[in-house]
């Protein structure tokens, strides 16, 4: 595996978790947005993610005898889409609130806060890990440039 695409792997990882933690800070952000339906009221989302093989980023890499190399080694994280979650809604008895609908209920998102504290306490450690990846292939390949001047 080259530098070059370490970084490439780091990037694509950093992305990703940039993406889960602007999703995790959406959902904090609405987790008391009261509404009138179910229609209505925001739902918790989440990123889904796949793993990119290496071949597919180099189809024409090859090892010695022509053999390829690395067969089904992870190269990078790919963002396949945004999910809004299935879970049930929570429905409060709230009859004084200007939401309320005509029985009296108010519909809050299936948002649970201590999840999504823990989900981006992840994202952001997985994203400072991808920083010091990245970091460390800088400074490798600082190294490399000046073997040759000593």
């Amino acid at each position: 595996m080259s530098l070059g695409s370490i970084f490439d792997i780091a990037g694509s990882g950093m992305t990703a978790q940039s993406l889960r933690l602007n999703t995790t800070a959406s959902n904090i952000a609405n987790a008391e947005t009261a509404s009138s339906s179910t229609d209505t009221t925001y739902r918790a989302r989440k990123p889904v993610f796949s793993a990119v093989q290496q071949s597919l980023l180099n189809p024409d890499q090859q090892g010695p005898l022509g053999a390829r190399t690395e067969e089904g080694a992870g190269a990078g994280v790919r963002v396949d889409g945004i999910i809004e979650s299935d879970a049930e809604l929570q429905m409060r008895y709230e009859p004084q609130h200007p939401a309320a609908n005509e029985d009296g209920y108010v519909f809050y998102p299936n948002v649970n806060v201590v999840e999504e504290m823990a989900d981006m306490m992840s994202s952001s450690r997985s994203f400072q890990m991808n920083v010091d990846i990245m970091n460390t292939a800088k400074s490798m390949m600082q190294r490399i440039l000046t073997l040759g001047q000593q």
